[in-house]
C-alpha cells in the first residue's frame, strides 16, 4: 500500500486553501519543468527551472516545513541558480547555438538514458514509499524536535555523502566555466591602457572634448595660441608637442573693421587707433 492509498483510508483530506494553491502552484510548476527540458536556449531553461523551484518551496511552506520552504527559495531559487547562469554567461550560450547534431544518434541514446533513468527513478521512490502509512509531521520530526533540528540530523549523518558530492558537483561546474571562458592572449595583441592614451594624442583629432554648446569655435584652444601685439603667435601658449592651428581673422557681417589685429594694438603711424577708422 502506498503512502497515497494510506492517507485515503485515515481520511485525510486536504482544506480548502491547500487545495487552491495545489491545483494553482501543481500547473505551474509542471509547466516550467517541460519549459526547461523542451527549451532550445539555456538561460531561458534556467529561467523556467526558477518558476518550478519557487513553486515548490511554496509547497513546502503550505506542508508545515517553513524552513525546507525558505531553503528552496533562498538558497536553491536565488544562490544556485544565480550560479547556473553565472556559469552560462561566461561560457557564452546564446539562441544563435547551432542544434545540429554532431554526434550521430546522440538523440537516440539520449531518449533511452532519459526513460532508463525515469524508470530507475520512480522505482526506487515506489520501493521506497511501499508499505508506508500516512503520518503527521510531529511524529515524523520525532515529536519535540523541530522541523529544522530533523532536517539537520539527516542531512549530516544519512545523507552527509549525498550533500558533499552535490557541493563538490557546484564548485566543479564553476571551476568549468572559468576554464572554458579563460582566453589566452599573446603578448602584444592587446593595447595598454597607456598606449591607448599615447595613440589617442599622436592621432590628428581633437585631443580633448569638444567645446560644449553655446561656445563658438573653429579649432580646439590647445591648439589655438596666442596672438602677440605684432599679429605674431605666442611661442608659449601652446604646447610645444601639438602643433598650432591657424588663426583666422572672422569678418563682421556689419562691414566694420574687425578689433583685435595688430593695427588696433598698436595704433596707426599717424597717432589714430585703428579701431577709429572708417
Amino acid at each position: 500500500m502506498t503512502a497515497l492509498a494510506a492517507a485515503a483510508d485515515t481520511g485525510v483530506s486536504l482544506g480548502t486553501g491547500e487545495a487552491v494553491v495545489f491545483w494553482i502552484l501543481g500547473p505551474l510548476a509542471l509547466a516550467g519543468a517541460l519549459g526547461m527540458v523542451f527549451s532550445r536556449n539555456a538561460v531561458h531553461s534556467a529561467l523556467w527551472l526558477v518558476t518550478t523551484m519557487l513553486s515548490l518551496g511554496v509547497f513546502y511552506v503550505v506542508q508545515e516545513a517553513p524552513f525546507l520552504g525558505a531553503v528552496q527559495i533562498i538558497v536553491y531559487t536565488g544562490a544556485i541558480m544565480i550560479l547556473f547562469l553565472f556559469v552560462l554567461m561566461m561560457v557564452g550560450r546564446d539562441s544563435s547555438d547551432s542544434v545540429v547534431e554532431t554526434l550521430r544518434g546522440q538523440r537516440i541514446a539520449a531518449i533511452v538514458f532519459g526513460v532508463g533513468f525515469a524508470g530507475l527513478v520512480g522505482a526506487g521512490i515506489a520501493r521506497a514509499t511501499q508499505d508506508l502509512s500516512a503520518e503527521g509531521l510531529d511524529a515524523v520530526q520525532g515529536g519535540e524536535t523541530s522541523n529544522i533540528e530533523a532536517i539537520a540530523e539527516l542531512l549530516f549523518t544519512r545523507y552527509l555523502l549525498a550533500f558533499e558530492v552535490t557541493s563538490a558537483l557546484l564548485i566543479t561546474a564553476a571551476l568549468g566555466a572559468m576554464v572554458l571562458a579563460h582566453i589566452e592572449r599573446e603578448p602584444g595583441t592587446r593595447l595598454t591602457q597607456k598606449e591607448l592614451s599615447r595613440a589617442r594624442f599622436l592621432t590628428t583629432d581633437r585631443p580633448q572634448t569638444l567645446p560644449g554648446p553655446g561656445v563658438f569655435a573653429r579649432a580646439n584652444s590647445v591648439a589655438t595660441p596666442a596672438l602677440l601685439p605684432d599679429g605674431t603667435l605666442a611661442e608659449d601658449s601652446f604646447a610645444t608637442g601639438i602643433e598650432p592651428a591657424e588663426v583666422d581673422q572672422m569678418p563682421h557681417p556689419t562691414g566694420r573693421p574687425q578689433l583685435g589685429g595688430p593695427d588696433d594694438a598698436l595704433g596707426t603711424r599717424d597717432g589714430a587707433s585703428g579701431g577709429n577708422r572708417s
